[in-house]
């Protein structure tokens, strides 16, 4: 059995997406490191810092090099970082233009430029099932946009609200994540180069001319000073998929309870044999929405590593740095994996109107006991008509009557009120607010 399910050849694709693993895997991994060490020698040997012919052999040599990962994985666990063995193997492809190969460079530099290139990549992934989810949300907003339904706080029946607000209010949230995506971009996609100690020593007085021109060949921007042990950026990246998976599981939450048999209200597409029970035949379990659910929990703890590894001693760290190995990668994957999910169970909801029309009802009216009150506001005062109310719910309530009836028995308020105002009170689809006017508002900032 694999140690982790993003592994696992049974539950990868469950747990995380293909495109998502292809971004961090072994070989697209090697193939960055690779990646940087050769734009280095390009513009390096366009400024005259090493020879030409040496930068274009090793281009030659990058461009196809076949890295022994076997070899690799063996001088890595001796040198504890893959980039020496990593040179020693470019070099020797590379022939006497070998020893210009990683000038003036550091693991860190390389190996922390080929993470920002993933992140780069893998935020376009992210970025694009964003986009999706957006669509989806707001076509549901659109759709359910009138269609009223309990509102529920503590559990409880609260006010009446529509499906459209509900898929709007989870829209507002996606829509923001677009935004901090947006904006955290360029705090994030800065590339790494400072030598050994941050300072570019090794290149004398054209270390800064190297540096940028590293980074416009690798379309990055560069910072004005080293970040070797400045990991805000990286953790933010790893909060900010936290913020998207947790955004997922509240989502997954609201959906796991409206398909509860009590509720009934919405549940995950139908796929045969999906969410099946190997004991009870009747079973219709949340699939999509337990594994967003899950993923919420599991990138939160990542989001805790990433905020840790930022405790970088001195001017190179002895040990938070490989947290992030871990953290960035498997938080990408469980957030793509979420959102795959996400996109299935919303892109064919099956949403069941009549029975919301029904739990409206099942309080007998008391849902819009708040309408009444401030419906008969005005004649008697707040206070007074919130006791009044109060009142007729505890004898709704405890004599199994609609509102309305005991609303019509009490002198108090049949003085002020006649029965058809009673009626349009206890009317769940007239006490709806702005709710739908929201929808439309949160429509139109797209």
């Amino acid at each position: 059995m694999p140690i982790s399910v993003l592994e696992s050849a049974i539950f990868k694709d469950m747990f995380g997406t293909a495109a998502m693993r292809a971004v961090f895997d072994d070989r697209a991994t090697v193939a960055r490191y690779v990646e940087v060490e050769v734009a280095l020698a390009r513009v390096q040997g366009r400024l005259g810092i090493i020879p030409a012919d040496a930068a274009d052999r090793i281009a030659e040599a990058g461009v196809a090099a076949q890295v022994d990962l076997a070899a690799l994985k063996a001088e890595t666990e001796i040198v504890g970082y893959p980039i020496l063995p990593l040179v020693h193997q470019l070099a020797a492809l590379c022939g006497p233009a070998g020893q210009y190969v990683h000038w003036g460079a550091t693991t860190q530099d390389i190996m922390d430029t080929a993470t920002v290139l993933q992140i780069r990549a893998a935020l376009e992934l992210i970025d694009s099932d964003l986009a999706r989810l957006d669509a989806l949300l707001d076509q549901l907003a659109a759709r359910y946009r009138d269609t009223p339904m309990a509102g529920r706080t503590h559990l409880q029946h609260a006010l009446p609200v529509t499906f459209g607000y509900k898929a709007a209010v989870w829209l507002l949230m996606i829509r923001r994540h677009r935004e901090r995506l947006a904006q955290l971009r360029p705090r994030v996609l800065i590339g790494q180069f400072g030598g050994a100690a941050g300072t570019l020593a090794s290149l004398g007085d054209r270390g800064l001319e190297v540096q940028a021109a590293l980074m416009r060949e690798l379309g990055l921007a560069a910072a004005p000073i080293t970040w070797h042990v400045a990991r805000d950026g990286l953790a933010e990246t790893v909060q900010f998929l936290a913020l998207v998976a947790g955004s997922l599981g509240k989502i997954a939450l609201d959906i796991m309870l409206m398909m509860t048999n009590e509720l009934a209200e919405a549940f995950e597409p139908f796929v045969k044999g999906r969410g099946a029970s190997s004991t009870m035949p009747q079973k219709r379990n949340p699939i999509s929405c337990e594994l967003m659910w899950s993923a919420s929990r599991t990138v939160r703890q990542h989001a805790g590593l990433a905020l840790d590894a930022m405790l970088h001693d001195f001017e190179r760290a002895t040990g938070p740095w490989h947290v992030e190995w871990s953290a960035i990668p498997e938080a990408f994957v469980l957030t793509a994996g979420s959102l795959h999910q996400a996109c299935f169970m919303l892109g064919g909801l099956e949403v069941d109107t009549a029975r919301m029309a029904r739990n409206l009802e099942l309080t007998n009216g008391l849902i819009v006991a708040e309408a009444v009150m401030m419906g008969l506001a005005p004649h008697i005062g707040r206070q007074v008509a919130h006791d009044v109310v109060y009142e007729a719910c505890r004898q709704a309530h405890a004599r199994q009557r609609p509102l309305a009836d005991i609303l019509r028995a009490d002198p108090r308020v049949a003085a002020r009120l006649d029965g058809a105002a009673i009626d349009r009170l206890c009317d769940p689809s007239r006490y709806l607010g702005q709710a739908p006017a929201m929808v439309d508002r949160m429509r139109s900032a797209g």
